[in-house]
């Protein structure tokens, strides 16, 4: 793909458009760190795949979580299963209205194609078997870059705060849960929703390990050591210890 991303105008349309949101918000500013992340971990997973042009990658993590900040602000919350799916929302922001073109004047049909069906399924527990190969292509690498930097959120606040060794102390976790730990594969959404508590929520979280699509994004969760800490958080809990084993065998972590 011969496309250029001038990357200081996109990063400035970007600190534009955040900037009309509440930034004194933890909400907000997490979401911010949280996009530029994960456009650096795009950008270097994508120079790992010969075929990848790394700053369309980095534009696709820049503006893949668009919608948190609408969502945020409407909602209080990013939960989609109490607002909206914020993946659908953000797409609709970028290509509905014409947002996306501030970020990449000379676009094209063609790249506003791949980069809405990549941002709308960045979230989505399976993406379709029938997509077109360069599509398939940036969304695994966004998809891939988004799971690696969750696990360094979930680390921050507010979420520190609820994966506490006291607060997953004693907690049972559900058969259908481990299975899919066993089977090295991401919790579906039912069974990890509402009704998880929040040591099966995050073992859920730690299970996105097991569906990293490239070397290099298994590596960069491996090299950061978010997901070890995550597992260390209850140091006594059978089930973490499980998941712990069968993500360093995955991972070599």
């Amino acid at each position: 793909m011969k496309f250029q991303v001038y990357k200081v105008r996109a990063s400035e349309e970007f600190k534009h458009y955040t900037g009309s949101y509440d930034t004194s918000n933890v909400g907000v500013i997490l979401k911010i760190s949280h996009s530029y992340r994960v456009a650096g971990i795009a950008e270097r997973i994508a120079k790992s795949v010969q075929a990848a042009n790394f700053d369309f990658a980095w534009l696709l993590g820049l503006l893949h979580d668009i919608g948190r900040f609408e969502q945020i602000t409407k909602y209080g919350t990013f939960k989609d299963a109490l607002s909206v799916d914020h993946a659908e929302l953000g797409a609709d922001i970028l290509f509905n209205g014409g947002l996306f073109g501030k970020f990449v004047p000379e676009s094209s049909p063609e790249i506003e194609t791949i980069a809405q069906t990549a941002i709308r399924l960045h979230n989505k527990l399976r993406i379709p078997e029938n997509l077109e190969k360069e599509t398939e292509m940036y969304t695994k690498i966004l998809r891939d870059a988004d799971k690696v930097d969750i696990f360094r959120v979930l680390t921050e606040p507010p979420y520190d705060e609820i994966y506490t060794r006291q607060n997953l102390k004693g907690l049972t976790v559900r058969d259908e849960i481990m299975q899919c730990v066993k089977e090295h594969r991401c919790v579906p959404r039912p069974a990890s929703a509402e009704k998880a508590n929040a040591l099966e929520t995050l073992i859920g979280q730690c299970c996105m390990a097991f569906e990293l699509e490239y070397p290099e994004s298994r590596a960069i969760a491996a090299e950061q050591g978010y997901l070890r800490q995550l597992l260390d958080k209850d140091k006594d809990s059978e089930k973490l210890a499980i998941v712990k084993t069968e993500a360093a065998n995955y991972l070599k972590i």
